[in-house]
């Protein structure tokens, strides 16, 4: 219950993912649901911790005692999503019901031309962001991912859609190289969304007022935006039973200018504004958590500056600095 949430392996791995493929693309949505329930039981067997974190979970969102029905549920939703990524990352958008709340405002900047970072969390499905695709097939949307941590999501994703996964930029990457990365997607335009729930070993935390208790957030990525000075929108991909999803778009922070003697507070501040808005849709659909670990420790950074790995802000000046020399040699 206590291990970083790194620690813990690829649920079902490799070829389990393949396997649910096999099935989905030749039985069928139905069928491959209808093998949800033995996966769901496995889990819930065999999965001690990731059983254990679900119920410490749930007693907090529902305040009350969880059953292990209630486990269940929750390991089966998230099988759910698993086994609709197939389907949506695959572009067969027709076969689900997504409704949008927000969208026309994240349009109204993609219509400026105006590069956004989406900010979303392990809470719902967040290829349900695949729905953009409709409204603006032209629209390139690039996703932030740790590919060596998630080699079978990412050599799925290869399998069902290779632009996508050429679109991927790799978290894995030292500092600067991902903030480059991310700087030219937004000057063109493109959306950049990562996942800003979780914190890696040794990244800068700040605390928040999660669920009735103190977690700790990543503050890398608000960092990141304001060193950027681009608009943050959050994303919220919920499941809601069947073939039924709510995208939901939030407008959250305009282009950030933070004095750096500033930034401490500031950053914090909105780590703060992040968590209220995330424990709001937690509550709204609590059974689409999906940080299967104790998330009060288990997202435990180093305190020590001096021990933990580079700032991203840091790296996002170097990144924005290497930016400006790389337009100068080419205006050159």
């Amino acid at each position: 219950m206590n291990a970083h949430w790194k620690q813990r392996p690829e649920g079902g791995g490799m070829f389990a993912l393949w396997v649910i493929r096999g099935i989905a693309r030749h039985g069928g949505r139905a069928v491959a649901r209808a093998c949800l329930y033995p996966i769901t039981l496995y889990f819930l067997i065999v999965r001690g911790p990731e059983r254990q974190a679900s119920l410490a979970y749930l007693a907090r969102v529902l305040d009350r005692r969880p059953t292990l029905w209630d486990a269940a549920r929750h390991i089966h939703t998230f099988a759910a999503t698993i086994l609709d990524r197939v389907f949506l990352l695959s572009g067969q958008l027709a076969r689900f019901d997504i409704q949008t709340v927000g969208l026309p405002a994240l349009a109204a900047r993609v219509d400026r031309g105006e590069g956004v970072l989406i900010f979303g969390s392990h809470h719902g499905s967040f290829d349900a962001l695949r729905v953009l695709a409709l409204t603006r097939p032209a629209l390139r949307v690039r996703i932030v991912l740790d590919v060596a941590h998630n080699q079978a999501i990412t050599r799925l994703l290869g399998a069902l859609n290779p632009q996508l996964a050429r679109d991927v930029i790799d978290a894995g990457q030292d500092g600067v190289s991902i903030v480059l990365a991310i700087q030219e997607a937004l000057a063109n335009g493109e959306l950049v969304a990562l996942l800003v729930d979780r914190a890696e070993p040794g990244d800068a935390t700040a605390p928040a007022s999660f669920l009735g208790h103190e977690a700790s957030f990543p503050s890398a990525p608000w960092s990141l935006a304001a060193t950027l000075k681009v608009p943050v929108m959050l994303a919220f991909g919920l499941y809601r039973g069947d073939n039924r999803y709510e995208l939901v778009f939030e407008e959250f922070s305009e282009r950030l200018d933070i004095p750096r003697q500033h930034r401490r507070e500031q950053l914090a501040a909105l780590v703060r504004g992040y968590a209220a808005r995330l424990q709001h849709h937690v509550r709204r659909a609590p059974y689409n958590w999906f940080n299967f670990y104790d998330f009060w420790h288990g997202n435990d950074a180093a305190d020590d500056p001096g021990t933990s790995l580079p700032h991203l802000g840091d790296a996002a000046d170097a990144g924005v600095a290497a930016g400006e020399r790389r337009d100068l040699r080419r205006a050159g």
